[in-house]
């Protein structure tokens, strides 16, 4: 039964505005509708929300699409979940029709949209949301845990790119929380050395809190004498989690070695070094969100060898969501939860 709630709303221009409205309810046969427990705030939320925005989402939306939540209801055609069961959000919904969803290429679908972009997203009490965006999950994974499916699914669909054996030594340039997912990745993957590279002391102390094999200041150090004194050669497998550091990521790695460039900055060009990367035989890999990743990436979570939740810094009720995403900017948080709370 629909009821009241407040959401945020966003306005465009950095603005989110606190609206009352109904709760979400079934339209379409194939609606599902979650009764959302916590949503994580993700970069991508905070380039939407930067002035001038560094993302483009629809004003008049609700953004956010970390989410997990309970089936409260369900479409007549839907048949892979139902009321009751716990459920984790792939955001981005594909068309199936254009040219590349039908070479089987469908993170390049070039009619897509996308749930917390175009689409109402998470940073709600209720979602609706078509089923095949809906992917079930064992409640007996954590919420905080489950909370990190999307974000994680991108990292897991990006590691398969690059070739990797146990005992390769990864150099990830970009400690922030898709850096740090890389990392406890590799090396539940039984990577060799796991190195972190930024220039935020918050984000390099951290890393190391968590374990990671070597952290370094970039501002401080050389970072290719450094990386090749742990490694002996240059790392295996370098990580732009950055998005304009690809300069730095073939410094780093050793020759054959391969680098996978994953973060998006669309505003930067940074010059590239073909010499070094035709002389040294190096494999550059372009890893947008990945290819069908999402199954691999429960069975990952319910496996329980990889728990994301130890990047959560803090926990936020969905009044105090621009308040995370100041903590966020500003480095003063890894990752924040919204809670919706009830």
């Amino acid at each position: 039964m629909a009821h009241l709630e407040t959401v945020p709303v966003f306005r465009g221009e950095g603005v989110i505005e606190y609206v009352e409205r109904r709760s979400a309810q079934l339209v379409a046969d194939d609606d599902v509708v979650v009764r959302i427990e916590a949503c994580g705030i993700c970069g991508t939320d905070l380039n939407i929300l930067a002035v001038p925005p560094a993302h483009k989402a629809t004003p008049g939306i609700v953004i956010g699409h970390e989410g997990v939540g309970i089936v409260e209801a369900v479409g007549p055609t839907v048949k892979h979940v139902r009321p009751g069961d716990r459920v984790v959000i792939a955001n981005r919904l594909t068309c199936g029709m254009c040219d590349y969803c039908r070479r089987g290429l469908d993170n390049q679908c070039t009619n897509y949209q996308t749930i917390g972009t175009t689409l109402d997203g998470a940073f709600a009490p209720t979602l609706r949301a078509p089923a095949r965006a809906l992917w079930k999950i064992d409640p007996s994974v954590p919420r905080d845990d489950a909370a990190f499916f999307e974000p994680l699914s991108c990292v897991v669909g990006s590691v398969k790119r690059a070739p990797f054996q146990p005992g390769d030594n990864v150099a990830i340039i970009g400690a922030g929380p898709m850096g740090l997912l890389f990392a406890l990745l590799y090396r539940t993957m039984g990577a060799g050395r796991v190195i972190l590279l930024d220039v935020a002391p918050y984000r390099l102390e951290f890393a190391q809190e968590i374990g990671m094999d070597a952290v370094f200041n970039v501002a401080q150090i050389d970072a290719q004498a450094e990386v090749k004194r742990l490694t002996g050669l240059g790392a295996d497998i370098v990580v732009d989690a950055v998005g304009n550091q690809i300069d730095q990521a073939i410094r780093l790695a050793r020759r054959g070695g391969h680098i996978i460039l994953f973060g998006l900055r669309p505003h930067d060009n940074p010059s590239v070094n073909q010499y070094t990367i035709t002389r040294y035989d190096l494999t550059l890999h372009g890893a947008f969100v990945g290819l069908h990743p999402f199954a691999q990436t429960i069975q990952l979570l319910e496996s329980r060898r990889i728990q994301p939740s130890i990047l959560v810094t803090h926990r936020l009720p969905l009044t105090e969501l621009m308040h995370g995403v100041e903590l966020m900017r500003t480095q003063q948080a890894m990752k924040v939860l919204i809670e919706m709370g009830g």
